[in-house]
């Protein structure tokens, strides 16, 4: 017969094997991040909002491309499912991301702001901010240097609604007036039908639009800089640091071995060939 001094020792002993195997058992299943998840739906769906080059999409087939388009497809690679896109607008990007309605937003700029409801992979790229107007507007000086040269009444500034570009102008304008339109293509069409007398946009994609129209555009890179930020996935805030890292360990792979540089080029090439 068990002792009675035996007998409570016994079943505090059942009780720690019971809570180490469930313990096991959480572990096990918390083993499992976001990107298995991803595997097992089968689908890995990417926020993407149009802008030349990171994102551009094809009005007529739907078809999407652009370097960061590009990367979606190649993480997808990665975890073996297909990519989807999910057409958005820089407006709704981040909030899409906070509502699960994709599992990483494409081109995203790095923010303190935005890092407090969102995570962030490693840059893909380095972006800043410039200017592009007609060198004819008899309203802006010749060869302007810097934000305050074309800070004046009676200047409007285009610039797409949502933007980290938005943000950035609006914040240091104190008397242009600033136009905020939904799309890149309708941004350049305010500065083309001199509706709107600048265009603010990512300077890469304004370095397109000058090689598009060389007769008469020009581009000011505004001297402070106006913006220098990362561009990046934006990625669930609920990730794991072990699910941010699978995402920057492939792009620090892709930017090394000058894969991402090669993917811009690709990008350019095909935004100045549908221009001409």
């Amino acid at each position: 017969m068990m002792s009675k001094a035996i007998a409570p020792a016994l079943k505090g002993f059942a009780v720690l094997a019971f809570c180490a195997a469930m313990s096991g058992t959480a572990h096990a299943q918390a083993v499992e991040g976001y990107w298995q998840k991803v595997q097992k739906s089968g689908t890995l769906r990417c926020g993407a909002a149009v802008a030349a080059p990171y994102v551009m999409r094809d009005p007529a087939t739907g078809e999407y491309s652009g370097f960061f388009s590009d990367l979606c497809r190649q993480f997808a690679d990665v975890l073996k499912v297909k990519p989807k896109f999910v057409d958005s607008t820089w407006d709704n990007l981040v909030a899409g991301l906070q509502a699960g309605k994709w599992d990483m937003a494409l081109a995203l700029n790095r923010t303190p702001v935005r890092a407090m409801a969102v995570n962030f992979s490693i840059a893909a790229m380095q972006y800043e901010i410039s200017l592009a107007y007609n060198k004819q507007n008899t309203k802006l000086p010749q060869a302007p240097k810097a934000i305050a040269d074309i800070d004046k009444p009676g200047v409007t500034l285009a610039v797409m609604s949502g933007t980290s570009q938005d943000k950035a102008i609006s914040a240091a304008v104190k008397q242009a007036q600033v136009l905020r339109l939904p799309g890149n293509d309708e941004t350049r069409m305010a500065v083309m039908s001199k509706r709107a007398d600048l265009l603010v946009d990512a300077s890469d994609s304004n370095q397109l639009f000058l090689q598009s129209n060389p007769d008469w555009a020009a581009v000011m890179n505004p001297v402070p800089a106006l913006a220098k930020q990362g561009v990046a996935f934006g990625l669930p805030a609920q990730l794991s640091y072990a699910d941010i890292e699978v995402v920057n360990i492939f792009l620090e792979e892709k930017v090394a071995t000058g894969q991402v540089e090669e993917l811009i080029r690709k990008a350019v090439d095909e935004v100045i060939k549908a221009g001409k």
